[in-house]
């Protein structure tokens, strides 16, 4: 379960939210975001049941706390007032926890770190998204600007263009659970455009396709920054590689 992707929601919500792995989840319930009564996504049984009634689920995220036990002392240092430290402020608090200071730069916690990697990795996928969409659509823009049906279905790519714009809108919104259409995609591009470049001879505009797709999928599954940054670059470079070659011919 370590390394299952876990999709949740409320009961009182319709959309899931996710995916998240176990640490992540751990992060959500220690800040109160996830409870015992907050639904999770079982694939064994294809169906969504509380938290609370998974005996592994929830001690995983909500263990018992260990007592803590006072120890008096017999005296306590008196603390002077000059040799007091000046207060944290908030900014202070959160600068150290994401690692933007001199102390901490190499000690950020790896949730933020892991939340910043799932950012860049969807705003990429996102950009990704739009500049097939562009190679898709711009071909037909004097069809569907004259609103002529039959030159629209003459080049079919018109739909697969609008369905990526209608996910890159989603992700943009904030919905990850389009995460796995996202994939989808990726893997339905490679076979598609793969297929119809090799088959032209057009084998640099295939290989870039081809990872403009490995970008795009990975860019949804790395969570880590080197990664997800690597994934990311495959990916605008091959979109947009494969974008200028469907433009211009």
């Amino acid at each position: 379960m370590a390394t299952q992707e876990i999709y949740i929601r409320e009961a009182s919500e319709t959309e899931a939210r996710g995916p998240f792995n176990l640490e992540q989840l751990s992060s959500l319930a220690e800040t109160g975001q996830v409870s015992f009564e907050t639904l999770w996504y079982d694939p064994s049984v294809e169906d969504w049941a509380a938290i609370g009634a998974n005996d592994e689920l929830r001690n995983a995220l909500f263990p018992e706390k260990r007592k803590l036990r006072m120890k008096i002392r017999e005296s306590l240092p008196q603390v002077r007032a000059a040799d007091a430290l000046p207060p944290i402020t908030v900014e202070e608090m959160l600068a150290g926890a994401e690692g933007r200071t001199a102390e901490t730069k190499d000690k950020i916690d790896p949730a933020i770190a892991q939340a910043n990697a799932a950012r860049i990795g969807m705003w990429s996928a996102v950009v990704c998204l739009a500049l097939a969409a562009a190679g898709e659509i711009l071909p037909a823009a004097d069809a569907i600007t004259a609103l002529d049906l039959g030159k629209i279905l003459d080049q079919p790519l018109v739909f697969l263009g609008a369905a990526d714009v209608f996910i890159a809108t989603m992700l943009g919104l904030g919905v990850v659970s389009f995460y796995p259409v996202v994939r989808f995609r990726a893997a339905a591009g490679l076979g598609l455009f793969g297929f119809v470049f090799f088959a032209q001879g057009h084998m640099l505009s295939m290989l870039a396709a081809a990872a403009g797709a490995v970008g795009l999928y990975f860019s949804t599954v790395w969570v880590e920054m080197l990664p997800v940054t690597i994934a990311a670059g495959l990916g605008l470079a091959g979109m947009a590689g494969a974008s200028y070659f469907l433009l211009s011919v």
